[in-house]
C-alpha cells in the first residue's frame, strides 16, 4: 500500500495490543478459574519483594535487548556504513527468527523450574534444566548446519546487491555459530528467571555484554579494521562469556537449597502452604555453591 516504515511500526503495535487483548480475555472469560480469582487485597501483600524481583527481571531483559541496538550503533560509524548496516541487518534478522524457537524454551523452562522449586522438587527442576538445554541445543545444531550449508543463498532473500551478498556470505560462518550459541543462552536465562536469579544475571549481562562484548566489537571493527565481521565477532564473544558463566552457575547450584528458598517465597507471598512439602523433608546441602540467597 506504499506506507513504508510507519505501516510496519503500526502493524507491530497492533500485534502486541492483540496479544494483550487475548490475555485479558483469557483471564476474564471465567473458563479458567485457577488462572485468576478476581481482585483481592491479598495482591498487595509483600508487594515490595515482588516489585524488586520484577524490576530485576526487567533490567536483565533490557540489557540483552539493548545489546543489539548498541552493536548497530557501532556499525553506523564504520566506513561505508550503508553496506555494513545492510549486512548486519540481514544477519540480525536471521538470528532473531531462529531466536524465537529458543525463546519458547525460555518461557517453558522458566515456568517449569519455578513450579518444581516451589513444589520442593529439586531433582525435577534440575532434570528440566538439562532436558531444555539439550533439546534447544539440538535445534540450534540443526540451524547451525542449515546456515553453514546455505550461507551464500540465504542473504538473497533480503538483497540482490553483489557487495551486500558477498559480505553477508563472509559473515555466514560467524552467524551460524552465534545462532547455535543463542539457542542455549536464552534457555539458561529462563532458568535464571524461574529460580529467581534475575539480579545476579543482570550483573552478569552488564559485565559480559557492556564490559567485554562491546569493547571487543569496537576493537575488532575499528582498530583491527574487520568492519561488520569484527563487530559481530565481539558481540558473539560477549554472548559466549555470558553463556559460559550461566552454565557454571547452573552446574554449581545446589538445587535442594534453591527449592527451600522457593518454598519460603511461596509461603511468604501467600501461596498454598498446605500443598507444599515441608522444607525439613529435603536434606540440606552441605554448601551452596550456587547464586547467593539475596538473588530474589
Amino acid at each position: 500500500m506504499g506506507h513504508g516504515l510507519p505501516a510496519a511500526a503500526a502493524v507491530g503495535n497492533v500485534t502486541w495490543w492483540l496479544v494483550i487483548a487475548a490475555q485479558v480475555a483469557y483471564l476474564l472469560s471465567g473458563r479458567f478459574e485457577d488462572a485468576w480469582r478476581g481482585f483481592s487485597r491479598l495482591a498487595f501483600a509483600n508487594l515490595a519483594a515482588f516489585v524488586k524481583l520484577s524490576l530485576a527481571s526487567a533490567v536483565m531483559l533490557c540489557l540483552e535487548l539493548w545489546y543489539y541496538t548498541a552493536v548497530l550503533i557501532l556499525v553506523g560509524f564504520l566506513k561505508n556504513a550503508r553496506l555494513q548496516i545492510d549486512v548486519m541487518s540481514i544477519c540480525i534478522n536471521y538470528q532473531l527468527w531462529t531466536l524465537m524457537v529458543a525463546l519458547g524454551f525460555n518461557a517453558a523452562v522458566s515456568v517449569r523450574v519455578s513450579n518444581e522449586l516451589g513444589a520442593n522438587r529439586p531433582k525435577a527442576a534440575k532434570f528440566a534444566v538439562t532436558v531444555a538445554v539439550l533439546t534447544s541445543g539440538s535445534v540450534g545444531a540443526v540451524f547451525l548446519a542449515v546456515f553453514l550449508a546455505w550461507r551464500t543463498g540465504l542473504p538473497r532473500f533480503f538483497s540482490e546487491d553483489g557487495d551486500v551478498l558477498r559480505e553477508a556470505s563472509r559473515l555466514g560462518y560467524l552467524l551460524a555459530g552465534s545462532i547455535f550459541l543463542n539457542s542455549v543462552q536464552p534457555v539458561l536465562s529462563g532458568v535464571a528467571i524461574g529460580a529467581g536469579w534475575q539480579a545476579l544475571v543482570a550483573v552478569v549481562n552488564i559485565g559480559s555484554y557492556y564490559f567485554v562484548g562491546i569493547p571487543l566489537a569496537a576493537l575488532f571493527g575499528f582498530k583491527l579494521r574487520m568492519d561488520a565481521m569484527g563487530i559481530w565477532l565481539g558481540m558473539t564473544l560477549g554472548t559466549l562469556l555470558q553463556t559460559a558463566i550461566l552454565v557454571f552457575i547452573s552446574y554449581r547450584t545446589k538445587w535442594e537449597k534453591q527449592a527451600m528458598r522457593a518454598e519460603e517465597r511461596v509461603r511468604e507471598w501467600g501461596g498454598r502452604a498446605d500443598a507444599l512439602p515441608s522444607a525439613t523433608q529435603v536434606a540440606p546441602a552441605a554448601e551452596d555453591a550456587g547464586p547467593p540467597s539475596n538473588a530474589t
